[in-house]
């Protein structure tokens, strides 16, 4: 994954230069619209082979009432106006891509998980560790309405937990044995683009 490996830095290190102007703005719009805590969210994930890193992104909550929980909801009523735009169009990772510069993350790889998930899994599962977290990838891009799904659900917990992240696990270890640089470009792409691909014999 030599290739992988160059176009991360390279692609990481041009991004925070030539994004900086959007980053400062938005930095700006969280503080004047959404006062009162930290710009920057931080927030401790398990990244490959299960070592512990701290990602960063743009706040896009409240900060009353606790922590970030591990799925994502529309009940969660933390979200505010500011934070929601940023979410839809991305702009909130945006600070991720200090963290693919670092070597934590890369551009495309399974989501990096808060302890209770990726570090639990046991067996072939655990392979996906071998991966280092993404800012996008195969389940990201299926999963991209997560927060629909999961309102439409009695309990969005169960649901995660039984449904949607065995398959994204699927899908990571799919990646992780087929892997394509092509493919990683492609669900980059799709990604700025909002476009579905094929992958894994389906549409995502």
């Amino acid at each position: 994954m030599i290739a992988k490996n160059i176009f991360d830095k390279t692609v990481s290190l041009l991004g925070l230069v030539g994004l900086s102007p959007v980053m400062l703005l938005v930095a700006i719009l969280i503080r004047i619209k959404m006062p009162g805590g930290p710009v920057i969210f931080r927030q401790r994930r398990v990244g490959q082979y299960g070592k512990l890193f701290t990602v960063y992104k743009f706040r896009s909550m409240k900060v009353a009432g606790g922590g970030r929980t591990s799925i994502a909801s529309k009940e969660e009523d933390r979200i505010t106006p500011l934070g929601k735009k940023l979410r839809r169009y991305k702009l909130d990772e945006l600070p991720e891509l200090w963290n693919v510069l670092r070597g934590d993350m890369s551009f495309v790889g399974p989501r990096p998980d808060v302890p209770g998930y990726a570090d639990k899994l046991e067996g072939r599962d655990r392979d996906i560790l071998k991966l280092k977290p993404g800012i996008t990838g195969p389940a990201s891009l299926k999963y991209r309405q997560e927060e629909d799904l999961l309102s439409t659900v009695d309990n969005p917990q169960e649901y995660n937990d039984r449904v949607i992240y065995p398959d994204k696990v699927r899908l990571n270890l799919y990646y992780l044995d087929n892997y394509s640089f092509g493919k990683d470009i492609e669900m980059i792409v799709c990604t700025v683009l909002g476009k579905k691909m094929k992958y894994a014999g389906e549409e995502i």
